[in-house]
């Protein structure tokens, strides 16, 4: 492990605002070399701050990474993080110590708004009753999520630990099975003409929720549907009021935005914006939020006291489950940039993602190639919050708070991620290296190479970014020192350990999601 120089804590706790992304790639931003999608605020921001060249979420999928920016674990660690369903019980064990629980201990409010799908309840969730656990049982003062994703059941704002705008007389009931136990309910395969968004893949095209085909299956609730083209503007309320109410208070905010997941369903003020398509108009819609947020703190006096951090979950991906003419409107435009691989890979374009951190009162504008990881923000943070982590508690965490603020160039010098079936990779310096992983090449139906081969890979990134040469013949002893340095890093340890239980037991739901998807 590396031992950071140790910064100085600012002279009051800043408030941190961590902005995370849907499937954005590492070429998706202007400021990252994107000449087909305008983000005007997005790379103002980073003009201002902070653009990382080499920062990786844990995970080429989204609850892993998710998982792992919540509590310093590799998602590898905890049989249970994996892609979810939407009915899926909370993977965060009761011991874990999260990031807003280690910025609550310091006096901060915190506050989780957007996308969750960490999972909620303890299984066999009653969707017309209090839910716990919920955001709330693992260090959130409040919270407005959606369950899961937008292409998921159930289609509600979950506010606290109730279902908002739930009609008593019409409960909510949602299941995830192979076959709809709900006769009365179209879905895609039953009913195409009630479509608006074909699918095009095995999993999108159970309950049909505003013309669109989703995952899994619900009944009820029809007063708490969320309207898909509002969802932006419903995220940014709630952001607007939590920034306002606590502007006098140390605050925490995770801002989990959905786009550009699908299914990419922009406001009207965004609709046919880019010529992109649909994937094009919701990075539009995104940027402007960013734009919007980054407006309140100035306007509010918190810019020299806040850290705003911009980043993505895992890469890129186009066809994800519907027909949306992503990859027809492409073009030109690389939404990995020169990466190769996206969304489940292996490669880099899986994990490296976009990252920039805003915080004109307390860092050293500029472009930083330091080695960083989402990982990092529970030690970091923490540090910045005045109480740092016990050495029990950082789990696989290190503290890069110089590094984030840009007053450091030093990061990592190794960081373990991994691809779709929690398959694991090393990189350390400039060299990646990828162990034999048997399976298909490529995910056919996601048009997206794996990175899978029954050969070990290894690349040099500082002269082949786009891993093309694999020269691990060449280097034999640097592949046995990587993938001795990997085994290592996987044995277990006792700090922050997860102790979530059992897996989700193997119903069919859990099974159609050995297919990647979301």
């Amino acid at each position: 492990m590396n031992t950071p120089a140790t910064s100085s804590t600012p002279a009051s706790p800043p408030n941190v605002v961590i902005i995370c992304a849907d499937d954005l790639g590492f070429g998706d931003l202007g400021c990252y070399g994107a000449k087909g999608i305008a983000t005007p605020h997005l790379d103002r921001m980073a003009a201002q701050g902070i653009r990382f060249t080499n920062f990786y979420a844990t995970a080429a999928t989204c609850t892993p990474s998710r998982y792992s920016l919540m509590t310093g674990n590799y998602p590898w660690r905890n049989p249970r993080a994996r892609i979810l369903t939407g009915d899926a019980p909370m993977i965060i064990g009761p011991n874990e110590l999260t990031l807003p629980a280690a910025l609550r201990r310091s006096g901060y409010a915190t506050s989780v708004i957007g996308k969750w799908h960490i999972g909620l309840g303890n299984g066999g969730i009653d969707w017309n009753a209090e839910i716990r656990p919920s955001p709330l049982d693992v260090g959130f003062d409040e919270s407005f999520i959606m369950a899961a994703t937008n292409d998921r059941v159930p289609c509600v704002y979950v506010k606290d630990r109730h279902v908002q705008h739930l009609d008593s007389n019409d409960p909510l009931e949602v299941v995830y099975a192979k076959d709809n136990p709900f006769s009365n309910v179209p879905t895609g395969r039953t009913h195409p003409e009630l479509m608006t968004m074909p699918h095009n893949d095995r999993q999108h095209f159970d309950t049909i929720v505003n013309g669109v085909p989703r995952i899994g299956f619900s009944r009820g609730g029809k007063a708490a549907q969320w309207d898909d083209t509002t969802m932006t503007e419903v995220f940014l309320e709630q952001t607007k009021d939590f920034i306002t109410r606590k502007k006098d208070t140390p605050f925490f905010l995770y801002l989990a935005m959905h786009q550009p997941h699908v299914p990419r369903i922009p406001s009207k003020r965004f609709g046919g914006a880019s010529d992109k398509g649909p994937r094009g108009d919701v990075i539009l819609e995104l940027d402007w939020v960013v734009g919007e947020v980054l407006e309140l703190l100035t306007k509010l006096g918190l810019d020299h006291n806040t850290i705003v951090v911009f980043t993505s979950d895992n890469g890129p991906i186009l066809g994800d489950g519907y027909k949306d003419q992503s990859e027809e409107r492409t073009g030109s435009h690389r939404p990995a940039g020169p990466l190769r691989g996206g969304k489940y890979s292996l490669f880099d374009g899986g994990a490296r993602v976009p990252t920039i951190v805003w915080a004109p009162g307390l860092a050293e504008p500029g472009e930083s190639d330091a080695l960083l990881s989402q990982v990092d923000f529970l030690s970091s943070f923490a540090h910045l919050g005045g109480h740092g982590l016990r050495p029990e508690e950082q789990a696989d965490s290190q503290q890069w708070a110089d590094a984030l603020l840009g007053k450091s160039k030093q990061g990592r010098s190794d960081l373990v991620t991994e691809g779709f079936g929690a398959k694991t990779l090393i990189r350390e310096g400039h060299w990646v290296f990828i162990p034999p992983h048997p399976g298909p090449q490529r995910f056919g139906e996601k048009n997206v190479e794996s990175g899978a081969s029954n050969e070990a890979q290894l690349y040099d990134l500082s002269a082949d970014i786009g891993q093309q040469k694999n020269l691990a013949r060449v280097y034999p002893e640097r592949v046995k020192a990587m993938s001795e340095r990997l085994t290592a890093i996987q044995k277990p340890h006792s700090l922050n350990e997860p102790t979530t239980g059992q897996p989700i037991p193997n119903h069919p739901s859990s099974l159609r999601n050995l297919h990647p998807s979301s």
